[in-house]
C-alpha cells in the first residue's frame, strides 16, 4: 500500500478556506478603494481622447474648444467618464499632432 505524502485532508481544507477568505478581503478592499474606477483609469481616458481627435483630424480639422464641447456633450463615451480632463487632453494632443504622452510606457 502506498502512503500519502503531504499535508493532511484536514489541513490542506483550512489552507484553502484561509487563501479564499484572503483573497476575498483582498478583493473587498480594491473595490472600496477604486469602486467603479480602475486604477489606470486616468490612462484610459486620455488614449480615449487621443484616439478620438486622431480618428476626427484623418477627416477634417478641430476647431478651437471642440474636444471640450465633445466631451460635454458625452461623445467621448466611457472612457471620458473616467477622467474628463485628461479626454481632452488627450484630444488636444491628437489633434494637435503630439505622440500619445503613454507611447512606450510599459506597467
Amino acid at each position: 500500500m502506498h502512503r500519502h505524502e503531504g499535508p493532511s485532508q484536514g489541513k490542506f481544507a483550512v489552507a484553502l478556506t484561509a487563501a479564499a477568505v484572503l483573497a476575498t478581503a483582498a478583493a473587498g478592499v480594491l473595490i472600496d478603494r477604486y469602486d467603479d474606477r480602475p486604477p489606470w483609469a486616468t490612462d484610459i481616458a486620455y488614449e480615449g481622447g487621443y484616439l478620438q481627435a486622431v480618428r476626427i483630424v484623418k477627416w477634417r480639422a478641430l476647431r478651437e474648444g471642440e474636444c471640450a464641447l465633445m466631451e460635454r456633450q458625452g461623445i467621448g463615451g466611457e472612457r471620458a467618464v473616467h477622467d474628463p480632463a485628461a479626454w481632452v487632453e488627450g484630444c488636444l494632443d491628437g489633434a494637435a499632432g503630439h505622440p500619445s504622452r503613454n507611447q512606450g510606457i510599459v506597467r
